[in-house]
């Protein structure tokens, strides 16, 4: 066990960055909404959904409806639903800890779980099950750090809710260095430009997430037979 926790905790220290950072900005701005910090810590553990945790700070200070949260909440995660059919036959023999790797799929995990390969002799299901326990700590710290610091010290907080964008770049950059087809990239980009441009910068989220939606579906086939074919190519090239 010694060893899986050494391998998950190595590889996890990318995300524990990120995490540390944007999970203290997190609690600094929920605790500066004026909610007591433990609820902050409380989201963290119970809710745990990154970007849609800054979205609930303005959702919940807005007085907005119940109906209006509940599907912001529904499309801003509607990716999760992806992430957790391509994962169906990786969680299958995970016992009682498959519950858990469902509620932890953030996107950061996500990418580890994808790319993360168990040492030899390492038991890969606690090895993945560490990966993400590990990085919902993190946030955990991260956001207990925020909201005492901004308990205790005042200080102007404008623009740290940038930390959740930066995060995404950067995350965004990664994938577009990894993968063969930049076209879902580019589907996101267009629609958000596309979104901005009609309802405006305070009304993109939901048409834009619904416009990547429904190209993503009807252009799938087209999207993954072009990134199995420069996949073929650079193997033939290689050979």
């Amino acid at each position: 066990m010694k060893k899986v926790i050494k391998a998950a905790f190595l590889a996890t220290i990318p995300v524990m960055l990120g995490y540390l950072s944007v999970g203290i900005a997190f609690g600094l701005l929920f605790e500066k909404s004026g909610y007591n910090f433990w609820w902050a810590i409380f989201m963290s553990i119970a809710v745990y959904a990154g970007s849609m945790q800054f979205i609930a700070i303005n959702l919940l200070t807005s007085g907005i409806g119940f109906i209006q949260i509940a599907l912001m909440t529904l499309f801003v995660n509607i990716r999760h639903v992806f992430y957790g059919l391509s994962f169906i036959d990786k969680f299958k023999d995970m016992g009682k800890k498959k519950m858990y790797m469902i509620f932890s799929l953030t996107d950061e995990t996500y990418s580890l779980l994808c790319s993360a390969k168990p040492p030899e002799g390492i038991n890969s299901n606690w090895f993945l099950f560490c990966i993400a326990f590990f990085n919902q700590i993190y946030w955990i710290i991260g956001t207990i750090v925020g909201s005492l610091a901004g308990s205790l010290i005042k200080f102007n907080t404008k623009g740290i809710d940038f930390a959740m964008t930066a995060l995404f770049v950067v995350i965004f950059i990664e994938q577009w260095r990894t993968y063969k087809t930049h076209a879902p990239a580019l589907i996101g980009i267009c629609a958000a430009i596309f979104s901005i441009l009609i309802f405006g910068n305070n009304n993109l989220i939901l048409p834009s997430m619904l416009i990547i939606l429904l190209t993503l579906t009807i252009f799938h086939k087209q999207i993954d037979g072009k990134n199995f074919e420069q996949n073929e190519g650079d193997l033939n090239n290689e050979y």
